[in-house]
């Protein structure tokens, strides 16, 4: 062959690509708009590459809150976000994230250098079977053979994050593909991957259920955050006020249908599950959360109706009345069809209505009574109730904390669907920083000026605490609400902290629970430049909130010091065995 016709050859080319320049443009063709990670040997080329094609690169202060934060986006945006971590105990750190992503059921793909392959069994800088060790977190795990690879590993990732069950999924990145160039001809990068297909219910089970919704006498709906996650938010409202059926939202569930509906029963949760003799659950698991759908927290003959994506969680803990395999947006669109062609509504005034209504009533009053009080520290109710009269209607909440969260999901309304984020199905503390950064960016580019609020407990604020400069570094609009009452669970005050030393250290003196008394988490934020706010009364509370939504410019954090043995109100049941403490 001549030289010319060589220099015509249409597939011949020179250049040359990086394997960091071939995993972001295989990230960005499968539509990924957000990384967040931390940086070092040997993935620093792969941040940097992402950022040269427009992918929103976040650098954390932990590979754990890169991790949750990445996870959050998933589920915010349906798409997932990517976690970008260096070999060895970048990627170990990054495992809690992992494993709560894929116990929450949302799109997370995670890329982790590793050592050297021709170093392996060598003794490699970090060097960690990585693989392996992400199948136990992961719904899909792999390194790619070489760098033509990569396309396609990275567009089964994110297929594989939201097909089905959504979850996290690995890419592991030897270390010398990250600077080994290749022909730019012979990448073949695979197209954006489709949108997950809409399953059905059977017919038959559709009858079914909507023959049993007719038929029951005390007719519960439950919301889970996998209706959230669904956006199925306009058919379940639809067939709410069309049924004029009692709902009770999951803590992330609240938004699909405002807490504000008059049909929502969450004030009278215990009476709601007791008693109901039909329950819906769409996208609401059995597992601890629900009390595993057992007696004597329900009926022993309560009927279930089960909606739900994943056919292996139908029928845990219980055996349904019916299971709707499906789609749940599609599901409920077919449910919904049964009662336009035959409209049937549960009568307002029954009995069943009447109950939970006096139920909300007297437990609502209670909340008020506990909110009311002026003593000072304040409780947690009057702190809940004094940021609820200001928070702006469309703002995201991030929750987490032990009684900070669970009592702030009874008194934080939340009027728009994906609008919460707490700690989930796997209860996991330090979530709160990184879900409020992923909200925050989410944010910044669907609806510039929407606020995130950042609800913690001291104790969950140190998990992740440093994360601040990662707020302030970046800008976000955040205001964090530290929750402060010394401790885990509960603490002491600083007398009684006084007290304790004098008879030893605080090793053997001071309760496991407790932290140092009033500490001033507000300063953290100064730190970085952003302002700090020490609050003790209401007034205070108040003010140092109107200031922070004022301030637009800056993020903000409010160290809001509380009762240290302050509790929630009695339960009829306790979420958790209780401890002997």
């Amino acid at each position: 062959m001549s030289e010319n016709k060589l220099a015509d050859r249409s597939d011949y080319s020179e250049e040359q690509v990086s394997g960091a320049t071939v995993i972001a443009q295989a990230l960005k063709i499968q539509d990924v708009k957000y990384m967040f990670g931390v940086v070092g040997i040997p993935v620093t080329e792969i941040a940097i590459a992402a950022q040269q094609l427009g992918i929103r690169y976040v650098g954390m202060r932990n590979e754990q809150a890169a991790c949750y934060a990445a996870s959050a986006v998933g589920y915010l945006t349906g798409r997932p976000g990517v976690c970008l971590v260096v070999s060895g105990p970048g990627l170990v750190h990054a495992l809690g994230g992992m494993a709560n992503a894929n116990m929450n059921c949302w799109p997370l793909v995670v890329i982790g250098g590793s050592s050297e392959r021709s170093q392996e069994t060598m003794g490699a800088f970090q060097e960690f079977p990585q693989v392996e060790a992400c199948r136990l977190y992961s719904k899909f795990s792999a390194q790619p053979s070489s760098i033509e690879a990569i396309p396609s590993i990275i567009e089964k990732a994110v297929r594989s994050s939201i097909y089905g069950r959504p979850g996290a999924c690995y890419v592991d990145i030897p270390a010398e593909f990250v600077n080994l160039e290749a022909n730019v001809n012979s990448i073949k990068y695979v197209e954006c991957c489709l949108p997950p297909p809409v399953s059905m219910a059977e017919m038959s089970a559709v009858f079914t259920a909507a023959s049993l919704i007719r038929n029951a006498k005390q007719p519960l709906l439950i919301i889970g955050k996998g209706a959230a996650y669904a956006q199925a938010e306009e058919e379940i409202r639809k067939l709410v006020e069309r049924c004029k059926l009692p709902f009770l939202p999951t803590p992330m569930g609240k938004g699909v249908v405002p807490d504000s509906h008059p049909n929502c029963v969450a004030a009278a949760r215990s009476k709601a599950l007791q008693f109901a003799d039909v329950i819906v659950l769409f996208g609401a698991r059995l597992n601890w959360i629900l009390h595993f759908g057992l007696p004597p927290r329900y009926r022993p003959d309560v009927k279930f109706i089960q909606v739900d994506i994943c056919a292996e969680e139908l029928g845990n803990n219980v055996k349904p009345a019916v299971t709707l395999l499906g789609d749940i947006k599609a599901v409920i669109r077919q449910l919904l069809e049964q009662f336009i062609k035959a409209p049937w509504q549960y009568p307002p005034e029954s009995n069943w209505w009447k109950t939970l209504r006096e139920k909300m009533k007297s437990n609502k009053a209670s909340s008020q009574e506990l909110a009311s009080k002026k003593s000072l520290p304040m409780n947690y109710y009057t702190v809940f109730y004094h940021v609820q009269e200001q928070l702006p209607r469309d703002c995201i909440v991030v929750s987490e904390g032990a009684n900070t969260m669970d009592i702030g999901r009874t008194v934080l309304q939340n009027y728009l669907p994906r609008h919460r984020l707490d700690a989930g199905t796997f209860g996991t503390m330090g979530v709160g920083l990184g879900f409020a950064i992923a909200a925050a960016m989410v944010a910044k580019d669907r609806n510039p000026g929407q606020r995130v609020i950042c609800v913690e407990g001291d104790s969950a604020f140190g998990f992740s605490g440093m994360e601040v400069e990662t707020i302030c570094r970046y800008n976000l609009p955040i205001i964090l609400l530290v929750v402060n009452n010394n401790g885990i669970y509960q603490g002491v005050d600083r007398d009684s902290w006084k007290e304790m030393l004098k008879f030893g250290d605080a090793t053997t003196m001071v309760p496991p629970m407790c932290l140092l008394p009033n500490a001033h988490y507000e300063q953290v934020m100064t730190a970085f430049g952003g302002k700090g706010y020490l609050v003790q009364t209401p007034e205070e509370l108040q003010e140092s909130l109107k200031q922070s939504l004022m301030e637009t410019a800056k993020p903000s954090l409010i160290n809001i010091i509380i009762e240290p043995q302050g509790a929630r109100k009695s339960q009829d049941f306790h979420w958790l065995t209780r401890s002997n403490m």
